[in-house]
């Protein structure tokens, strides 16, 4: 348990709740759930130029990171095909891979395919269910994949001051509005009612609020004196109580929530914001394809991890289909900005390629 490891540490209730809040981030669980410990040790996992558990931003934002691999890919001679997608992967006389058929009637033949896209959309959308064991598209079915995040981007005309922490007078950032900052968590009670709340079918009263000012650090995201604020909030159900869907009204409600608790540490906020863009769980998965809105691909809990991810005797990227490869946040070790999985399946994937 969460508790137990943040009890032998620390004695602070608001750092411990606030260490518990990279426990449960992005999964439908509270502090209190068997197995929370993980997904906080997944967090500190690796290092960031030699410092072990450091985080880091992007220069440019998080699509930079994108056209960084894109840029080294094609300098090696591969073609990046942008907005093209794929309608199902191409299967020879023996069930293996053969390339990929485009919705637009192009098909691109290769010897290997590798997917990063969800195991549920890999599997259940763009192969024939006939053509894979029914014991594997079953687990896959049983994936859990609930998420409890809201992601807010918002555009704002002056840097948040925080009661805490005054801005200075010059209207510089400060070193705290360089981190990510943690609101709503100062103690693991309240993350837990949060929770509670979404289990039930409603939004979080108080949500748990991670908030992000990456042009505090890399001035080019914003016009002068201006700022760009990440928020990303739990908990929100994907489906409301009594069936409800997230329509205008009840995004803005939610919204409205979370912007009347930051305006709590940081008065004057909500004057300060110019724009708003609210992605709820079911906007994650239709306009990403992170089944459920999950930014993992699937739950980080101890049942869907190591070699039961994405699926028991399926965790060394191969999948039942020859030639299918699995490289995203739905395979082995999970989500995170880190590579690994995709790293670890491009080794695998090289090491069959030269006995074809």
């Amino acid at each position: 348990l969460l508790g137990q490891i943040l009890d032998h540490w620390f004695e602070s209730e608001p750092l411990k709740a606030t260490l518990a809040t990279d426990a449960v981030i992005g999964a439908m669980a509270s502090p209190h759930t068997p197995g929370s410990g993980y997904v906080l040790l997944h967090h500190v996992m690796g290092e960031l130029e030699g410092r072990r558990g450091a985080w880091g931003y992007v220069a440019g934002g998080m699509g930079a990171l994108s056209q960084a691999i894109a840029h080294a890919a094609t300098a090696r001679g591969a073609h990046i095909f942008a907005e093209k997608a794929v309608c199902h992967v191409l299967l020879g006389r023996d069930g293996e891979a053969q390339g990929v058929a485009l919705q637009d009637g192009t098909e691109v033949r290769s010897k290997l395919v590798l997917s990063n896209a969800s195991p549920q959309i890999t599997f259940l959308e763009l192969i024939p269910q006939e053509q894979l064991p029914k014991d594997f598209v079953q687990w896959i079915r049983q994936v859990d994949t609930r998420s409890p995040v809201t992601k807010i981007n918002v555009a704002v005309d002056r840097l948040p001051s925080f009661l805490a922490a005054p801005n200075a007078r010059n209207g510089q950032p400060l070193p705290h509005h360089q981190c990510s900052i943690h609101l709503n968590c100062e103690g693991t009670q309240l993350l837990h009612q949060a929770f509670t709340e979404a289990t039930h079918g409603h939004p979080s009263s108080r949500p748990m609020i991670e908030l992000c000012i990456p042009s505090a650090l890399d001035p080019g995201l914003a016009p002068p004196g201006c700022h760009v604020v990440s928020l990303f909030t739990q908990y929100t159900p994907s489906v409301l109580a009594g069936g409800r869907s997230w329509d205008e009204q009840a995004r803005n409600a939610y919204a409205d929530t979370v912007f009347d608790c930051i305006e709590d540490y940081a008065p004057g906020f909500k004057a300060s914001v110019i724009g708003r863009d609210i992605l709820t769980p079911p906007d994650l998965e239709r306009i990403f394809g992170l089944p459920g809105g999950n930014i993992f691909h699937g739950g980080m809990s101890l049942d869907q991890l190591y070699f039961a991810r994405p699926a028991p005797s399926y965790s060394g990227y191969r999948s039942p289909i020859p030639g299918l490869y699995l490289c995203g946040s739905g395979a082995h070790p999970g989500g995170g900005v880190m590579g690994a999985a995709g790293r670890n399946a491009a080794q695998v994937a090289i090491k069959d390629f030269r006995h074809l």
